[in-house]
């Protein structure tokens, strides 16, 4: 038996610790789950859990986690928190007899993590990202806003690092902060607003500043072996709420998905998003981890979690992939539970 570590990450972790269980009815794998939250959400489907000290980062942490395999016989790691620094230390952990289970390399981590960076390298034909700038101060944002607005009726801007979308504000030329937030509008900013904001400041952490994609929005989760694509469910998200997504196995998102796979060397489970705009499909971000959409992902057939796992361990030779099942309508529903 395998013993599997999943150390702090997102709380989508729980949904694939409980996937990866349900399709191993060998019980090959004795699932590991660690997190600084006592009442982590994963602790709820793994065999064991697993309290990490708090405030550790860095060589402390990656210390702490080799220390942890070392001790509690971890077979394979699947490092959530400081996954650049763990697979770059791969063979320490191999040392301590842990394979570890990571999405790339811990260079194009760090490239996936900054947009600014990332959209430079891309060479994606069928869904190249959309047109956009790169802005640290307020006259940078507005030499580029004026650019951009000559060739694109609406505009948006996000940080060049940031997760779960957090800081993407659509911006609005008519209407202030103050009446978009009388109004119950989200993601929305005003641009006289925003431009006094940004002319108070000497400089600012780096922002993109982006042609706005309204079209839909497809979250593809993806298992690869290394820069070969294994995998690939798309989840087409519907434009208004409560009507679920649709499986849609599209040829130009899943030949785009192989590329980029290829390209960026991914491996395990990760998650690729697109979007719709008036020129066709574009690239939005490569996620290095799991969604938080997993779930309704594997409802189509292929459970990706216990796939990525199981290849990793010994090899896709000989696996079974069950088909997708294309044009289905799934969703998540939340039900009430005890936290440990």
């Amino acid at each position: 038996m395998q013993r599997v570590w999943f150390n702090k990450t997102f709380s989508s972790v729980a949904a694939a610790i409980r996937l990866i269980r349900q399709a191993d009815v060998a019980g090959d794998y004795q699932i590991v789950c660690s997190s600084t939250n006592p009442h982590a959400l994963g602790f709820l489907t793994a065999h064991e859990a697993a309290i990490e000290p708090a405030g550790l980062k860095g060589a402390a942490y990656l210390d702490w986690c080799l220390h942890f395999c070392r001790s509690n016989g971890i077979g394979i790691f699947v490092p959530g928190k400081e996954a650049g620094l763990v697979c770059a230390a791969r063979e320490q952990f191999a040392a301590v007899g842990t394979r570890v289970l990571c999405a790339a390399s811990q260079q194009v981590l760090d490239l996936l993590h900054d947009k600014a960076r990332f959209y430079q390298t891309v060479d994606l034909p069928l869904a190249p990202p959309a047109a956009f700038r790169v802005v640290e101060n307020a006259g940078q944002f507005d030499c580029a806003y004026r650019e951009l607005r000559q060739a694109h009726p609406k505009l948006c801007v996000k940080p060049s690092q940031s997760v779960y979308g957090l800081g993407f504000s659509i911006i609005d030329e008519e209407r202030s902060c103050a009446q978009l937030l009388l109004a119950g509008v989200q993601y929305h900013i005003g641009l006289d607003d925003l431009r006094r904001g940004f002319a108070a400041m000497d400089g600012f952490r780096t922002m993109l500043l982006m042609e706005y994609l309204d079209g839909h929005e497809y979250s593809v989760d993806c298992v690869g072996d290394n820069g070969r694509l294994v995998c690939a469910i798309p989840r087409k998200k519907a434009m208004v709420a409560g009507q679920g997504q649709t499986i849609e196995l599209r040829d130009d998102i899943l030949e785009s998905t192989r590329q980029l796979t290829a390209a960026y060397g991914l491996n395990g489970v990760f998650n690729v998003q697109f979007r719709e705009g008036c020129n066709g499909l574009g690239l939005l971000e490569i996620n290095p981890r799991m969604s938080g959409g997993i779930a309704m992902a594997c409802v189509a057939g292929p459970n990706l979690p216990y796939l990525a796992l199981r290849g990793f361990d010994r090899g896709f030779d000989g696996l079974q992939i069950p088909a997708i099942r294309a044009g289905i309508r799934v969703t998540e529903l939340a039900h009430a539970m005890e936290l440990p």
